[in-house]
């Protein structure tokens, strides 16, 4: 086992325990794993709002294709496009709805 899997197996340990009350306690033997994550959230974000915005692009590019006869793109196709393109919107409003929830709860606490 590598590094990175005994890091990460560290870390499933730790949640689960975590999960059922039971926290272990950070000594010299049993040290908590640290987040090594290279990912930079903003990254992230911005990765998966730009999927989303090709999604929309996509199913926009077949709605009007078959507006215009296009006979390569079917009804079906079109609909599935736009149904992706909706589920996929309404998660990053879900997202978007959290952050601010928290955001709000973040500048409520006292200091």
């Amino acid at each position: 086992m590598d590094i990175k899997a005994n890091s990460l197996y560290a870390q499933m340990q730790s949640m689960q325990l975590e999960a059922m009350g039971n926290r272990l306690p950070i000594n010299e033997g049993n040290v908590a794993p640290v987040n090594q994550s290279t990912s930079n959230f903003t990254d992230m974000l911005k990765e998966a709002v730009n999927n989303v915005n090709e999604i929309q692009q996509e199913a926009g590019a077949k709605r009007t294709a078959f507006e215009m006869g296009d006979k390569s793109v079917t009804l079906a196709e079109t609909m599935i496009a736009a149904s992706k393109a909706s589920v996929a919107f309404d998660a990053t409003v879900q997202v978007r709805n959290k952050f601010v929830e928290a955001y709000k709860e973040i500048m409520s606490m006292p200091v």
